[in-house]
């Protein structure tokens, strides 16, 4: 396994600290080869770094000692993008080739207290339930039968900025159950890392449509009174429009409010560094269950295709267009894969689960709500009664 931390030695489930490699390669992780997991112990406590929002450095909430990142990751870098096509192909021929993939459920033996804990399904990096200490599973980010992390969005919003805007966001929903406004009870709000894909391309698109262009035309109605009225002529039209497209984004993952989620965007993809694990290091982390192919089938080409459409009736122009036929050439399509931060609260109400998401770089929120039938009705007694008292104040001033 590579990584620039000692290798761990010793009985499993144990791990024993050594002296931080120098150079640019220093990785301040302590791994264990036999879980395949790496920990982040504070140098001077003891205590378990993570990734500080506000310094953008690895800090130990304990004694406050700060573990500056890895100089060849710690700015931000434009992040190269592979041909999908030939990048799919090859991921193919490893799996077909591979003797066992790398997934699912994994039991681990937590590295600081011995306690056993559960990688659940695409989860990459937790807390142990035991003694809290942050931990992340290399095998499956190492596996040459899944696609590599390229980069990686570092978290900005910190847990304090991330209640209040969740505290606003939910106060803000007066038609909420009150029981619904009580989240810290009843919900969980973590930090996460949710993979995505992002896509560059290029097309080239012909198309036949009709042109519709709208006249006045003035006309006698049945009683003979002149009117006038809009009519649309329709004339054909056809033409090959181009369109390019940067960093349209995809999520990866089940179990997540669709729209909710893509409506974080946009990602300020200027702040964007090559992936290192040290930037996960005390926040929660996924992989993906969809791959790029998948992603860019069915969430961000029907996208592109929208655009391509807004192109098309703009290059036909005119009051009205109808597209009756286009032909796309996707010239390139390209991706890379990357990791962004966000903000989840998850509560269950009345057996029904309501997510509410934070963009964990500009601190846009979104999410869904119960709706409290008992609010509704007074709201709506409230409204008919004030109604009444309008009418009936208005009926006693013109009798008086």
């Amino acid at each position: 396994m590579q990584g620039g931390g000692p290798q761990s030695e010793g009985q499993a489930g144990q791990s024993r600290p050594g002296r931080f490699p120098p150079g640019p390669q220093r990785d301040p992780a302590i791994f264990q080869v036999t879980e395949q997991t790496r920990t982040y112990p504070c140098p001077n406590c003891g205590g378990v770094l993570a990734f500080d929002p506000q310094s953008q450095q690895l800090k130990c909430p304990n004694c406050g000692s700060v573990v500056p990142l890895s100089p060849d990751i710690a700015d931000p870098a434009r992040i190269t993008k592979r041909e999908l096509a030939p990048a799919m192909a090859q991921l193919a021929a490893q799996q077909s080739n591979a003797a066992a993939q790398v997934s699912g459920d994994k039991e681990i033996v937590c590295q600081s207290c011995g306690g056993h804990t559960i990688f659940t399904g695409t989860l990459t990096a937790l807390r142990c339930p035991f003694c809290n200490t942050a931990i992340q599973r290399d095998d499956i980010q190492q596996s040459p039968t899944r696609l590599p992390i390229d980069g990686i969005l570092p978290l900005r919003i910190d847990t304090k900025d991330a209640r209040s805007r969740i505290e606003q966001w939910i106060n803000s929903r007066r038609f909420a159950p009150n029981a619904f406004k009580k989240y810290r009870e009843l919900g969980s709000f973590s930090s996460i890392y949710l993979p995505y894909f992002s896509y560059d391309s290029a097309t080239t698109t012909r198309y036949t449509g009709m042109r519709g262009i709208h006249r006045t035309e003035t006309f006698r109605d049945s009683q003979g009174n002149t009117q006038t009225r809009i009519v649309t002529d329709w004339y054909p039209a056809r033409g090959t429009v181009s369109n390019r497209f940067e960093d349209v984004t995809g999520h990866a993952t089940y179990g997540l409010d669709d729209d909710k989620v893509t409506s974080l965007e946009p990602w300020p993809m200027e702040y964007t560094h090559p992936y290192s694990p040290e930037f996960v290091a005390g926040h929660l982390s996924r992989t993906y269950d969809w791959d790029a192919q998948h992603v860019f089938v069915e969430r961000t080409k029907p996208r592109m295709e929208s655009v391509i459409d807004s192109t098309i009736r703009a290059d036909i122009g005119g009051n009205e267009q109808r597209i009756s036929s286009r032909d796309i050439d996707w010239l390139t399509v390209q991706f890379n894969q990357l990791l962004l931060p966000v903000w989840m609260l998850t509560v269950t109400f009345q057996q029904r689960p309501f997510q509410v998401v934070i963009n964990g770089v500009t601190g846009e929120v979104q999410g869904r709500r119960p709706w409290s039938a008992v609010k509704i009705t007074f709201a709506v007694l409230a409204a008919l009664i004030l109604i009444a008292l309008i009418y009936f104040g208005y009926e006693y001033a013109n009798a008086g």
